[in-house]
């Protein structure tokens, strides 16, 4: 977090000078984009950065936190498995989010026999954090094409064609599909969709429920899968995944929470869904995410050979909540912007285009604060105004229509937000690059896939709003596909953790120490009952003892 300028108004003060207006115009010229975030987005924080000296991506950069447990020693030996049980399936599937879920469902429609192993309890993830929608070219004047070139765009022409191809073909049925699972989605009085316009986009293509779209999607896909055939085991982190004798990935070492004992699973493919990075709190930032998106799967994944990309990119989302603090980094989703909400500095003046893409939106706020026209708290936190009762004075009614978990927020926030503004901060939102993909979700590991936000390449270098809850359904479902029919032509192979002893001779080579365990499961601040083990990037036991 930036430091803070002894410039800005105070946050008493700014809440007097308030008031509220049906019309703000943004005075400002056309920002120079690149200016911008080179000078206040922090993935360009130098000193944050490093280059990665062992693995597949050796020599790339790398944020200097994430690389530390990329390069960590493995939790776990061969004497942690002396007579660990071991478990056989067709495809394993880690992590319980929405892309977990789609993987398994697809996986086990078509004959798997599946597990689906999740940190915590199924559907405790990022996506019941999503709140805003999801893009789907499904209005005649919108198209697949146009979807391509905001994708390409917000993503500075580093995405994969190839991945946002098939991500933006696949929207309309995406949307099909959830519906026949029994998703809602907000409808006018005809019963046709309802869509608005995000960030950074050209056309109105958002589908929405309410301001919880990740919830009801998850509502769904819990359903789904405890209707199913497949096998969940809750509270059942993976520590490791497991080798073979092909030089491929087949299986895992979960550790149960509920016993502290490990199991093997041996698979015919892996599929890991693990989610973001977000409790991490890079550069010292809040995050909107779940307790458990600690980019563990990156590290499992790496560890195995699996080549990753933009290690260095990650998106703050513009509108975390800043006040109170102990709701700091609280997510207010992009869909107020799109309904006409306006940012304001301290001094009640515009200085962004709210709808612009999310890194520029950002890197405007933290310009603001950091030139002295932010607005500081008592206890030394700053922001700017989310002009909420503009938007309640132009549109009556709207926040209690549209935005019901924003209201639930400000009553914990103990704020009106259609009588007072709420300030707000950029808060650490999304994991751009990830584990490297390709249309089948393959990854350069033979029998390992990947999907959802542990993946690299469709997003780019910044994401738009509702790509994700697309990415992880369309990738859920073809991760299950191509995993289900791996199965068929995988023969059995023996279980094996020598790609841990190339590991550690790697991190011996390269004089990196070996003091250090991962991945990290939970945040050191866990409070719920767990063995020192389970948190933080810990001290290696072996070498302490």
């Amino acid at each position: 977090m930036d430091k803070v300028n002894n410039e800005a108004i105070s946050y008493q003060k700014a809440v007097a000078n308030y008031r509220i207006k049906q019309e703000r115009p943004l005075p400002i010229p056309e920002i120079d984009s690149e200016k911008l975030l080179n000078s206040f987005h922090p993935d360009y924080i130098e000193e944050c950065l490093t280059t990665l000296k062992v693995g597949a991506n050796k020599g790339d950069p790398c944020h200097k936190q994430l690389a530390d447990t990329l390069q960590s020693d493995s939790r776990i030996s061969e004497a942690d498995l002396a007579g660990a049980a071991t478990v056989e399936t067709d495809v394993l599937v880690i992590g319980g989010g929405g892309a977990g879920c789609a993987a398994a469902l697809i996986a086990q429609q078509q004959g798997a026999r599946v597990i689906l192993a999740t940190k915590l309890r199924l559907g405790d993830s990022n996506t019941v954090m999503a709140e805003g929608g999801i893009q789907a070219s499904i209005n005649k004047d919108d198209s697949p094409q146009f979807h391509y070139n905001d994708t390409m765009s917000a993503g500075h022409q580093k995405s994969d064609p190839d991945l946002v191809s098939q991500l933006v073909l696949d929207g309309p049925d995406v949307i099909r599909w959830l519906i026949q699972q029994g998703m809602q989605f907000d409808l006018d009085e005809f019963g046709d969709l309802l869509t608005r316009r995000a960030g950074g986009t050209s056309a109105e293509r958002i589908c929405f429920y309410r301001d919880y779209t990740g919830l009801e999607m998850m509502r769904v896909l819990r359903e789904s899968v405890h209707n199913s055939n497949i096998d969940v085991w809750d509270y059942s982190p993976t520590v490791e995944l497991l080798g073979d004798d092909q030089g491929g990935c087949s299986g895992a070492v979960i550790s149960s929470l509920k016993n502290r004992k490990y199991i093997q699973i041996s698979a015919k493919a892996v599929i890991v869904a693990t989610g973001g990075i977000g409790r991490m709190h890079l550069n010292g930032f809040p995050t909107s995410n779940h307790f458990g998106a600690t980019g563990d799967g990156l590290v499992l994944s790496y560890r195995m050979g699996a080549q990753l990309r933009d290690l260095d990119s990650f998106q703050y989302h513009p509108t975390g909540l800043a006040y109170p603090f102990h709701l700091a980094g609280s997510l207010i989703t992009e869909g107020v912007r799109s309904c006409g909400t306006y940012l304001l500095n301290g001094n009640g003046e515009r200085f962004v285009d709210e709808l612009s893409a999310r890194d520029i939106v950002a890197a405007a706020v933290i310009r603001e604060c950091r030139e002295g026209r932010g607005i500081i708290t008592e206890d030394g936190h700053q922001g700017i105004w989310l002009d909420t009762p503009g938007l309640e004075a132009r549109q009556p009614g709207v926040l209690q229509k549209r935005f019901p978990k924003l209201m639930h927020l400000g009553e914990k926030a103990e704020i009106n937000p259609a009588e007072t503004p709420l300030l707000i901060y950029p808060t650490l939102h999304y994991q751009n690059g990830g584990v490297v993909i390709n249309e089948d979700c393959e990854t350069s590991v033979p029998g390992l896939f990947s999907t959802g936000e542990v993946t690299g390449g469709i997003h780019g270098r910044n994401r738009l709003m509702g790509n994700a809850l697309l990415e992880i359904i369309s990738f859920g479902r073809k991760a299950g596909a191509a995993a289900a029919k791996k199965r068929k032509d995988k023969r059995s192979s023996q279980l094996s953790i020598e790609h841990l002893n190339t590991l550690r001779r790697e991190l011996t080579n390269a004089e990196l120490s070996m003091d250090l365990q991962g991945p990290i499961l939970f945040p050191e601040y866990a409070k719920f009952d767990l063995d020192s083990d389970y948190v933080g990037l810990h001290r290696n036991r072996r070498q302490s003892s």
